[in-house]
């Protein structure tokens, strides 16, 4: 399946974290592709039922997640965000950068400072 002209992978991308900050599996699940892959500076996940699961743990300690940029191509987008945890991590400000396969997102790589998440 190609993507049509209407599709926008910074929409997709955005729809994703907006289900993730209204605590919506289903919403997040719609869309990932189901071999996703997730990288990031704490760990390697792959697979849509393990990325959701992962996801699901952060729902307790996410207070609220604000996009800030938002851009993209036909295969890619590329987010900024703010992450606002509970206290002591406060906000994790993060880059995503993502890589869609048949309109869903097939990889997202995050880069954000991982040090807040190991003190004590």
């Amino acid at each position: 399946m190609s993507q049509t002209k209407t599709h926008n992978n910074a929409d997709t991308a955005v729809a994703y974290y907006q289900a993730m900050n209204d605590k919506n599996v289903d919403g997040m699940a719609k869309q990932l592709h189901p071999n996703v892959e997730l990288i990031s500076p704490m760990d390697h996940i792959k697979g849509k039922d393990a990325v959701l699961e992962a996801a699901q743990k952060l729902f307790k300690p996410i207070k609220s997640i604000e996009i800030h940029t938002k851009v993209s191509d036909a295969d890619h987008a590329v987010l900024a965000y703010d992450m606002k945890f509970e206290e002591p991590v406060g906000i994790c400000r993060t880059a995503a950068v993502m890589t869609f396969r048949d309109g869903l997102i097939a990889r997202n790589e995050l880069f954000f400072d991982a040090s807040p998440f190991h003190k004590k």
